[in-house]
């Protein structure tokens, strides 16, 4: 691969001794990985049932290798959500945000949702995560990973962060900011972006970074984490950034994440910086492992004398604009359901088999939504998707949406067409086309049927009689 000669005289100066071995690396094939979504299965189980061989990825619990010829977005079970497609190195971030259960988490730049998909699943339907991208486009492609995986508890927000700001003030227990960067890591994943990185360099990404970060990190609540990732070597973009960071907010530290042999420590030294604790950041590079290059460096916000650690934990907290940005006192009234729409919908909840709190659903221009337990103040928010789409009520009736068939379990729902791997169906399914049923599955109710295989739910179908019209969500059917 040929290389720009300003990027490599840098490498030489980061690297020394070890540049070559990166030069060799250079040549070698990237691997490839996928990351278990453990909101729907556990990485044990999932190993047992893989359909094609696996490595794990040793500084990443839930991360295996997978070799190059497989084709895993092809098999029924990515279409289950069972696993998200990712760059080894990639995972590394979302897995050292210690995200927990009814946190409030804010993935700022999060498309397409490799590591917003992995921070849902850490919150397991508890608290709140707001993923936001400020591209419409490529947060359409993180509302169906998203939806892919399960997700019920978030809002796909398109907004640039100093809007977030006037919303959410010292709100988040728990913030990750994958930075746009020149991508020198990537550069054997992706050549392209060494002719990006020729027209685009640090510079300008370095100056980037700094706007963003001047309006994520009061965001950031007392007692909270930030973890802030690249995947670039540029010491500018990198230490270079954490030293911005640091004197931006003297409440924020840099402490130490869960490491690995083949881990490199940030070097003050290349930014000209006596401040050791930057060795606490994370350097990868792919000589020194399987993977592209990253950076990551977690923080810790100190939270005021007499405070504990992590601050208080609100569960209903509303923010509001401008002067009133802080917490407020009462949450957002939400009236609920009624007439007939309730009545549609609690005749087809009645049928799940799980107990939808009332008070957390909402309907808007007949379509209902189940909102998260904290409830913010979104109005004059641009955003794609608030809480879980749960379905349209048109003409007398309720038709489930697709990604209400993703959250549930086949032990969710009383009328499931249970399918293994090897029947042919689940393919003609994941295509769009109408099923016939076997004489034993045509007893089964008519209705609405949750179509799963090997007990994980793929979508929805309409039974009638011995045969099954496909319901699948369109726009991603395989093709």
């Amino acid at each position: 691969m040929e290389l720009p000669v300003r990027f490599c005289e840098e490498m030489k100066r980061i690297l020394g001794d070890e540049y070559e071995a990166y030069l060799a690396s250079m040549n070698d094939t990237r691997k490839y990985g996928l990351r278990v979504n453990t909101a729907k299965i556990s990485a044990e189980e999932f190993e047992r049932i893989a359909p094609f061989p696996l490595r794990r990825i040793p500084y990443i619990k839930n991360g295996f290798y997978y070799d190059a010829e497989v084709q895993p977005a092809k098999h029924p079970y990515y279409f289950a959500g069972l696993y998200y497609l990712q760059d080894p190195s990639a995972m590394t971030p979302a897995s050292r945000l210690p995200v927990e259960r009814g946190d409030a988490v804010l993935d700022l730049c999060a498309a397409p949702g490799g590591k917003a998909t992995e921070l849902a699943a850490k919150l397991a339907g508890t608290g709140l995560l707001i993923a936001n991208d400020i591209s419409s486009k490529r947060a359409k492609a993180l509302l169906k990973n998203m939806e892919l995986s399960g997700v019920e508890n978030s809002f796909i927000v398109t907004e640039y962060p100093q809007k977030l700001r006037e919303y959410f003030e010292g709100f988040f227990d728990r913030i990750l900011i994958d930075a746009p960067c020149s991508g020198e890591g990537m550069f054997r994943k992706d050549p392209a972006m060494v002719r990006a990185w020729e027209k685009t360099g640090p510079e300008e990404y370095a100056r980037l970074q700094e706007e963003i970060l001047a309006q994520a990190l009061p965001m950031l609540k007392p007692g909270g984490s930030l973890l802030y990732s690249t995947c670039t070597f540029s010491p500018l973009e990198d230490e270079g950034t954490v030293e911005k960071i640091l004197a931006m907010d003297p409440s924020l530290a840099l402490i130490p994440m869960e490491g690995y042999e083949g881990f490199a420590q940030g070097d003050p030294s290349l930014v000209g910086s006596s401040n050791e604790s930057i060795r606490r950041c994370i350097r990868i590079f792919p000589h020194r492992m399987d993977g592209e290059g990253h950076f990551l460096a977690l923080f810790h916000k100190k939270a005021p004398a007499g405070k504990g650690n992590h601050g208080e934990k609100t569960k209903t907290a509303c923010i509001s604009r401008g002067a009133a940005a802080a917490k407020s006192k009462n949450p957002e009234v939400r009236k609920g359901l009624k007439g007939e729409e309730k009545r549609l919908f609690d005749e087809f909840a009645g049928k799940t088999g799980r107990a939808w709190e009332p008070e957390r659903l909402e309907c808007k221009n007949g379509m209902i939504y189940y909102m998260p337990e904290m409830l913010p103040q979104m109005k004059g928010l641009r955003f794609l998707r608030s809480g879980l789409f749960m379905g349209e009520v048109k003409k007398n009736r309720f038709e489930p949406s697709q990604s209400l068939a993703m959250v549930l379990t086949s032990q969710q729902f009383d009328n499931c067409l249970l399918l293994t791997v090897e029947d042919e169906r689940v393919i003609r399914y994941l295509k769009g086309e109408t099923l016939a049923l076997t004489t034993g599955e045509a007893e089964a109710p008519d209705g609405w049927q949750l179509i799963c295989v090997d007990g994980f739910p793929l979508g929805w179908g309409k039974k009638k009689g011995a045969s099954v019209k496909n319901k699948y969500h369109s726009g991603w059917r395989m093709q």
